[in-house]
């Protein structure tokens, strides 16, 4: 049996980059794609946590390193591309939400929030993708949200953004995966992450969400390590252009 999951889920050999890496949802993710073999590439804006992200990566015996990039800078996404080399496994988790009624979105905020959430994966995915397509293997995972389906108060940017995600993922799947490069989205529940403490701070929003979950609690960081496994390995070989709602049944409402 353990032989037969070792052929199933590791990921030896295999090298991933994980936007937003350093904290929440997507140290989680590379921390569970490292324990299961593979190389970890780090792009975060801040220095501390990207340190102290990439000591605990290597605690756990992972091989890590890391870029310090603000993915909402498209210079800084392009050294990214350029400074990343060959990259099987690429995870767009980096995310902002600016948290404002509708009508007092600035334009400034429109733009920064697209900025990260959409058109950094989208240009992340126009640079690795022709090149694992032309490995023969790949993996995309984009980060979605419940957004990327339906409205959720006071982040229409973001919800803009997040929708769009899952349109990319459809596109670039429909492009790269006859060549073996297969493209999911994660929607997450309510995670309680720093993306969410604004959220967090309103009084009983915490518990209003969790009682919404019909697993009856908020999602947690470590609650996405299975699913990022499953994704960026062989087992999810005929999986593509999907989204994979890891929310404690939040959206079946």
């Amino acid at each position: 049996m353990s032989d037969y999951l070792q052929d199933l889920f590791s990921l030896r050999g295999r090298r991933a980059l994980v936007t937003g890496g350093s904290s929440g949802i997507g140290y989680a993710i590379a921390e569970a794609l490292g324990r299961a073999g593979a190389e970890i590439v780090v792009a975060a804006r801040r220095e501390n946590e990207l340190d102290e992200a990439v000591d605990r990566l290597r605690g756990h015996g992972v091989t890590a390193s890391r870029i310090r990039a603000d993915l909402g800078d498209r210079d800084d996404v392009q050294r990214v591309c350029a400074t990343s080399g060959d990259i099987d496994i690429l995870v767009n988790n980096a995310g902002n939400n600016i948290r404002k009624p509708m009508a007092e979105l600035t334009a400034g905020d429109y733009e920064q929030t697209l900025a990260v959430n959409f058109t950094a994966p989208y240009l992340l995915g126009r640079h690795f993708g022709p090149r694992m397509a032309g490995r023969g293997w790949g993996r995309i995972i984009n980060l979605g949200s419940q957004q990327s389906i339906s409205a959720f108060g006071h982040s229409g940017a973001y919800g803009a953004a997040k929708a769009a995600i899952a349109g990319l993922t459809r596109s670039q799947a429909e492009a790269w995966s006859a060549a073996g490069v297969c493209v999911n989205t994660i929607v997450p529940g309510f995670v309680l992450t720093p993306l969410t403490e604004a959220a967090q701070a309103i009084p009983g929003r915490v518990e209003a969400l969790a009682a919404r979950h019909m697993v009856g609690r908020n999602g947690v960081p470590a609650d996405f390590a299975g699913a990022a496994v499953f994704l960026a390995g062989d087992a999810s070989a005929f999986v593509t252009g999907q989204m994979l709602f890891v929310d404690g049944g939040f959206s079946v409402h």
